[in-house]
């Protein structure tokens, strides 16, 4: 299964709780926040000033070599 920019944190997590890591690594440390779980990744990225396609593309990389 393919991660996207629609997809919550909270079903990221659920797929694999491992992806947390890269989130904190890019500086998403509310990773356990109740409220980060139902924000989608593009919505997260917004908020953190991030690119969400780069962070996307990081994320199934670390998936798909794991």
């Amino acid at each position: 299964m393919k991660v996207t920019k629609d997809m919550t944190i909270g079903e990221l997590l659920m797929m694999d709780r491992s992806a947390g890591m890269i989130l904190m690594q890019n500086g998403m440390h509310c990773v356990g926040c109740p409220s980060a779980a139902g924000e989608t990744l593009e919505e997260a990225s917004m908020v953190h000033g991030m690119d969400c396609e780069k962070l996307v593309s990081e994320i199934n990389a670390f998936l798909e070599n794991k």
